[in-house]
């Protein structure tokens, strides 16, 4: 080893003092970049590095030119000296020791990527582009190519970042703080796309906290492990513009929107049960969703999580796209395949709340920066997460930035809001005494509101084509109202009180429906306060709640058509439509995300009949505007039957301005009537347009020979049809 150069004699400020090395060797220097790098000693510059390892350290100009050599202060590795430049300037060094060389370009002579401006909007909360500017970011800066790495640790005494390419060593890349926004941030040149890095903090205290994973990357490492990944600037040549168009310009309300729930992880699977990519599910799901005739698909979570089994509702980061599928490009080819055939996709987004993993967001500076201190405000009893700070500027705007990007980035089509009334009362699952009333002693959370309704009010300000809707399970007035008339904004909400009632009708034998009439006619009370989803979702199939099929009363033969009729009445009844996968062949198990679904049941009469008829609702749905044109508008919707609770027996007609009116009847027996009288609207031809007890469909092929004929008796216009038993049927006037 190599004595080090003897020193000018004239001091230079280019000395470093013992407790900087000290520190800067411990890792717990909180500002090296006032002492490494470049600096202005007087009239001369002076050079300071720290890089392990080395013996002999020569300073070079990025364009190669050497500089001065560097006298080492340190065995274990740091270096000082003058540096012949004209002007302060970024610095490579060439390290050696022994036989081996290497070079480094110091990241500490380099000045910030971020400005003023980004300080002062992202404390204000209005930058809506922070992920343009927070996480990992090829760049080129001061003519070197490297990695911009940001992230938000207020109260940190000190922020590393590290990975691969400088060993998970906190102390080579500390970073930058910028007081004005709590921001730390660091250009890392020569470092390339696909390393993974976490970050290492010191909190407050001085302690080190475990490593976090980034909460803007946009990329993430496959579990089980946890590392972010710096991921490349998305590329994606989409060629979607009319189908952006289209949602940017219609009202959504009035559009036929019929949505397929997809878990991506289990819809099919290869032979050796591993997930399919994205690429792999474009081939077989957006065929499979065009002949089907939905309008979209809504996928579960798909933002990287750590649990299978929490089906991506435990998010630990919200900007990747899950590594189980792929990268993130494979994604955005999936939507962009959606697209050119006119489907849209909808992405399950989760604001509610966070796991506790250490390398998530929990007490991410050493302090509830994320979540709120107080466990009666920021932890949730039920699913054991963190609760975030809607009260905090900084948090709103990491969420609201987020729901911007995957509109901006992925082009996404809606946000379905998951867990709505868990974010809107303070005492929601909490017994007294566990929770905190408002300003006001009430119980609603103020902050969530008035993050919702932001949220909102910056989408469909940016971004037209995208719709939101919220999974709210109260009565909670005005969700699907805008904001500027006291609503909070969203453009749909999900009817969990339909799903409810009609699933707890449709479970009593037929024998006893006739005194529960008021399960299916309640609803219209408040079908038009919201613009309401009808969902038949994952939640109804899973935790000992069994398949669709199998809540069914009656023999296999009745619990077919029990279904088959529900479906009909569901997609004739106002609202647009969800319902999860498999459920459209009545898959008789309940859904596990660990396997496939079984497909092989499509080979069978009944559950193919079934599939069959739920392409033909769809069709139907889609080609007839009474059907979907007044789905969130009361004038579209008239009663002709609703008291004949002996039979249990319902009717009415769907209206669009305009368009031919469509007449729905079910009856929820299996008794077969024929004349049942009917009233309709006009005398006539009436064609039967749906029967879902037709022999395609797995039915008994009962029915009114495709047309029946309605007379005026003296004001009076009925009709004598035959009501197949269990069974939905739709008629349109011919002419």
């Amino acid at each position: 080893m190599k004595t080090p150069k003897t020193l000018p004699e004239v001091k230079l400020s280019w000395e470093i003092s013992a407790d900087e090395i000290t520190a800067i060797l411990a890792g717990s220097h909180s500002n090296p970049f006032a002492v490494l790098g470049a600096h202005q000693a007087g009239d001369a510059f002076v050079a300071r590095c720290f890089i392990p390892g080395a013996d002999e350290v020569t300073a070079m100009t990025l364009d190669g030119d050497i500089v001065g050599e560097l006298n080492r202060f340190h065995a274990d590795g740091v270096f000082a000296g003058p540096v012949s430049i004209a002007k302060l300037q970024p610095l490579r060094y060439r390290a050696r020791r022994g036989d081996a060389e290497w070079a480094v370009t110091d990241p500490y002579s380099f000045g910030p990527v971020l400005g003023p401006m980004d300080d002062y909007f992202a404390r204000e909360g209005s930058h809506l582009r922070l992920f343009d500017k927070m996480g990992a970011h090829l760049i080129k800066h001061e003519g070197a190519q490297g990695i911009h790495f940001a992230v938000w640790a207020p109260n940190a005494q000190r922020v590393s970042v590290v990975g691969d390419f400088n060993n998970w060593d906190g102390r080579r890349h500390v970073m930058r703080f910028r007081a004005d926004s709590g921001i730390w941030e660091i250009f890392a040149p020569d470092v390339p796309i696909g390393v993974a890095y976490k970050f290492e903090i010191r909190g407050h205290d001085g302690v080190l906290l475990p490593l976090k994973a980034d909460p803007f990357a946009r990329r993430s490492e496959l579990r089980p492990k946890t590392a972010s990944i710096a991921a490349a600037e998305l590329e994606q040549v989409w060629e979607d513009e009319a189908h952006l168009k289209h949602w940017s310009e219609t009202d959504k309300r009035r559009q036929p929107i019929s949505i397929y729930e997809v878990h991506a992880g289990s819809w099919q699977r290869r032979q050796d049960g591993s997930m399919l990519s994205w690429d792999e599910l474009a081939s077989s799901l957006i065929p499979y969703c065009v002949d089907m005739g939905f309008t979209h698909i809504e996928f579960l979570p798909i933002t990287e999580h750590p649990y299978d089994p929490s089906w991506g509702y435990q998010t630990t980061g919200l900007y990747a796209p899950t590594a189980r599928f792929g990268e993130p490009e494979g994604f955005a080819r999936f939507v962009n395949g959606c697209h050119k055939v006119g489907i849209g996709v909808i992405l399950d987004w989760v604001p509610a709340h966070f796991p506790t993993d250490e390398h998530g967001l929990g007490w991410f500076d050493g302090t509830a920066l994320y979540e709120h201190e107080d466990p009666r405000k920021g932890f949730h009893p039920d699913w054991n997460t963190a609760i975030y700070n809607f009260g905090r500027t900084e948090v709103v705007s990491y969420l609201v930035n987020n729901a911007l990007y995957w509109a901006e980035k992925f082009h996404l089509d809606g946000l379905r809001v998951d867990a709505v009334a868990s974010m809107l009362y303070l005492d929601y699952s909490r017994k007294h005494g566990e929770w905190i009333p408002n300003e006001y002693g009430g119980n609603e959370n103020l902050e969530a509101v008035r993050f919702l309704q932001d949220l909102n009010i910056r989408i469909y300000g940016l971004h037209p084509n995208v719709m939101t809707i919220a999974e709210e399970s109260t009565s909670w007035p005005k969700v699907s109202q805008p904001v500027h008339e006291g609503g909070l904004g969203f453009g749909f909400k999900w009817n969990m009180g339909f799903m409810h009632d009609t699933l707890s009708y449709m479970k009593r034998d037929p024998v006893h429906r006739k005194h529960h009439q008021n399960e299916l006619t309640f609803g219209l009370l408040y079908a038009y306060s919201e613009n309401f989803v009808l969902p038949l979702s994952h939640d109804e199939v899973v935790h000992g709640k069994g398949s669709l099929i199998a809540k069914m009363p009656g023999d296999d033969w009745q619990k077919f058509a029990n279904l088959r009729a529900y479906y009909a009445f569901m997609w004739g009844y106002p609202g647009k439509k969800l319902l999860f996968m498999g459920q459209e062949f009545a898959q008789w198990s309940e859904w596990s995300e660990e396997r496939s679904l079984d497909w092989n049941l499509l080979q069978y009469r009944m559950h193919e009949g079934m599939r069959r008829l739920v392409r033909d609702l769809n069709f139907t749905y889609r080609s007839k505007p009474a059907l979907h044109e007044r789905d969130c508008e009361g004038d579209g919707f008239e009663w002709l039957i609703a008291d004949d609770s002996e039979n249990s027996v319902f009717a009415w007609q769907r209206k669009a301005p305009g368009h031919k009116p469509i007449v729905v009847i079910t009856n929820f027996t299996p008794v077969y009537r024929e004349n049942y009288l009917l009233r309709l609207p006009f005398a006539g031809r009436w064609r039967e347009i749906l029967n879902t007890d037709a022999d395609i469909y797995g039915g008994s092929g009962k029915g009114n020979g495709g047309r029946v004929q309605a007379v005026d008796a003296g004001g009076n216009i009925t009709c004598s049809i035959t009501l197949p038993p269990l069974a939905t049927i739709m008629f349109e006037p011919e002419n």
